[in-house]
């Protein structure tokens, strides 16, 4: 998306089926906060405005959710598409320092609500990386994952920082899997 290498979403086929609630979704902006071009191309409405929130919740055809927002007052001039990667977290606000300190990005949190976020990571291709506060623990591999370049650290300065190393990079890959602290799984290429 948005004609970038560095803004770049894949989508890969994976051979198992979701297992449980995605604690990983893209939340967009669209024209107007109008979901039915989404809907068209096969999203199904999970929950409307006025339940609890004032966007759509809208799962993709593989099941997993994603937000849809309409113009926000504070950013009248963001594009449409991916404005924010949101990830369920325990501890939002030690995860979100936990980023902010391997990408150079600034925390935010929402002492009210438990929210914590990231602005202005290196090579983060969205506004904010939002980690919502969740009482349960990751049990299953995330549907959705985040790759990062090693500019100036390597895998073992992650693992030193409390992320576990998955798979090492082999004949077969070209990049390491690892673990954030919270086990949400990445993708670390040299």
């Amino acid at each position: 998306m948005g004609g970038s290498k560095e803004r770049t979403i894949w989508i890969n086929a994976v051979l198992e089926p979701p297992a449980g609630k995605s604690r990983v979704h893209l939340d967009l902006r669209v024209p107007g906060g109008d979901p039915v071009p989404l809907i068209s191309c096969g999203a199904r409405v999970a929950s409307e405005p006025g339940e609890g929130h004032p966007w759509y919740v809208l799962n993709d055809p593989d099941g997993v959710a994603f937000c849809v927002f309409g113009p926000h007052p504070q950013y009248p001039d963001a594009p449409n598409g991916p404005f924010e990667l949101v990830v369920d977290a325990v501890d939002p606000l030690r995860i979100a320092t936990w980023w902010a300190a391997r990408t150079g990005g600034i925390v935010g949190q929402r002492s009210d609500t438990g929210h914590a976020w990231v602005e202005g990571a290196a090579g983060f291709p969205f506004l904010f990386w939002v980690f919502n506060p969740v009482p349960e623990h990751k049990t299953v591999k995330n549907r959705v994952h985040w790759d990062v370049k090693l500019a100036n650290a390597t895998v073992d300065d992650l693992v030193d920082a409390g992320a576990t190393l998955l798979r090492m990079r082999d004949g077969d890959i070209d990049w390491w899997v690892l673990a954030d602290p919270e086990g949400n799984e990445f993708c670390a290429f040299a």
